[in-house]
């Protein structure tokens, strides 16, 4: 799944297929019991930029306990808070070290609002899982249990349920990492439109930027209603129907992005000056539509080589890691070493991430034997491999991959699998530097809480988050490279509209010195 920065996008990222909503509560008793550590309740949660099993809370009923998890003096100054009848809660943290179990209580106030009641469960229950699997056990150098107590005495008073939910993302944001996140009910519903491919909205794909927490476009699906207005990549998103984009993050804009076949949605942009020396905002009404998410597209350049031959060279464009991207890839590669294709080049710029599973999937696909894909590191500091277990390519011929500014998360963890395992040159400009890891789990009122539970290292352990990739040859692109299989096969040949971007001809360039050296990838 996956989480990343996790791009968040009109179109969604992640799946959770074998998710389900645990089991409701009948009676205002609620028990936070933790699994192991590092365990998984796998029908719940996946790690959203990792395939490595991560910490997962289970939660079931009980009708005799009392209390919620949380220090004693914490509980005393809450319970006087009110006279009123409290929510009762019974919770325990057990560990795999005996040195770190431990059980705490405390009790606190009904809100006298039954919807803001049922956001205080699901306070206490993301409070939960951020005390257990947060990557940073100082939680930004704060006393997350007081920060619990703090939350529930200014959600006290409250009497609608966006306002409850306004004070969870509130505590989150405490935390100083922009991916740990909580998501409503109906944005989770959202959030998870698209599993078959199908979703309804403009095409627009969007990252919050860590700094600035600005919306800024990454890329569009090529042919969508975003594409056909000509809004590209780098162009900040500050205004959706005249709702200013302050505070909003990527998956709530995206959310507001989607909607009905055949309705309009009004986006406010602000870009560049051409010349580089100002900006300027633009309004562009879009009409919602059904975006079809195809992940790859592919091509064959053919070109004549220096002492004459004629030279084919696959190319490939992975859009997003989609449950399918893997097994749509193998299928293209297939389908052109049955053509005689001698290189490949691999296009993931632009490309935001999604499945990371999907991109350890892909990287196997070109990999052979056990090689380590990627590090993991827990918040005790601990690194773990994922390596390959008797890994078969599908291809040895040379590789180049091409990355940008716009390659995150799964991008990079592919684009360094394949550059540090010796299989590929890296061509373009340094990546994102999106490295963290976020647990996606469902809550029990239909939410959705995304944690950053772990950051990851590229398999010769260099640091990615908030650094990038750095390519081994530069490029400028010359043109938008957003080519698809549709524009492609309208044109009598892909070649000249691939060799005028930049990227590409020094690909080209690098895959023919490769050959001529009779270098193999």
């Amino acid at each position: 799944m996956e989480k990343i920065v996790t791009p968040r996008l009109d179109l969604p990222l992640f799946h959770l297929p074998n998710s389900r909503k645990p089991t409701s509560i009948s009676s205002p008793i609620l028990r936070l019991s933790s699994l192991n550590r590092y365990g998984l309740h796998k029908q719940r949660s996946r790690l959203a930029s990792s395939s490595r099993p991560g910490p997962q809370t289970k939660i079931d009923t009980d009708s005799e306990s009392h209390g919620v998890i949380m220090d004693n003096t914490v509980g005393r100054r809450l319970l006087g808070l009110a006279a009123a009848a409290a929510v009762a809660v019974s919770s325990s943290i057990s560990c795999d070290a005996p040195a770190l179990a431990e059980s705490l209580t405390i009790a606190f106030p009904i809100s006298r609002a039954r919807e803001v009641t049922t956001v205080q469960r699901t306070l206490v229950e993301a409070w939960g899982l951020i005390r257990e699997t947060f990557v940073d056990p100082t939680f930004n150098h704060q006393d997350w249990d007081s920060r619990l107590q703090q939350t529930m005495v200014e959600m006290f008073p409250l009497r609608s349920a966006d306002a409850a939910y306004g004070k969870i993302k509130a505590m989150l944001s405490t935390l100083g990492d922009p991916f740990t996140r909580i998501i409503s009910p109906k944005e989770y519903q959202s959030f998870r439109i698209g599993s078959d491919g199908n979703l309804q909205g403009v095409g627009l794909f969007i990252n919050s930027e860590p700094r600035t927490g600005h919306l800024v476009v990454m890329s569009c699906i090529e042919g969508s209603p975003a594409d056909r207005a000509g809004i590209h990549e780098g162009e900040e998103l500050v205004e959706i129907n005249g709702e200013k984009l302050d505070g909003i993050d990527s998956e709530a804009a995206a959310q507001k992005l989607r909607g009905r076949v055949g309705t309009f949605v009004t986006v406010k942009l602000k870009s560049v000056n051409g010349s580089g020396t100002g900006s300027y905002i633009r309004e562009v009404k879009l009409p919602r539509d059904y975006i079809k998410l195809s992940p790859i597209t592919s091509t064959i350049i053919p070109h004549t080589t220096p002492d004459g031959r004629l030279a084919k060279t696959g190319y490939v464009k992975l859009t997003a890691f989609s449950q399918t991207a893997a097994s749509d890839m193998e299928n293209a590669v297939h389908e052109m070493e049955n053509q005689n294709v001698q290189s490949y080049i691999l296009d993931l710029r632009n490309n935001p991430g999604g499945l990371v599973k999907a991109g350890l999937d892909v990287a196997q696909l070109w990999l052979d034997g056990d090689e380590t894909l990627v590090y993991t590191i827990d918040r005790e500091g601990v690194a773990s491999p994922i390596n390959m277990i008797d890994g078969h390519a599908v291809t040895h011929d040379p590789l180049v991959v091409l990355v940008n500014e716009g390659s995150a998360s799964a991008s990079e963890i592919l684009a360094g699998a394949l550059h540090d395992n010796g299989r590929a040159i890296l061509v373009g400009r340094r990546t994102f530097g999106k490295g963290k890891i976020q647990s996606v789990t469902e809550l029990d009122d239909g939410s959705a809480l995304f944690v950053t539970v772990a950051k990851y290292l590229s398999p010769s352990l260099h640091e990615i988050d908030q650094v990038g990739i750095s390519p081994d040859v530069q490029c400028t692109t010359d043109m938008i490279d957003s080519l698809t299989g549709e524009i492609l096969k309208k044109m009598n040949s892909s070649a000249p509209l691939l060799e005028a971007d930049s990227c590409v001809m020094v690909a080209e360039h690098e895959l023919e010195t490769r050959r001529s050296n009779g270098t193999a990838s």
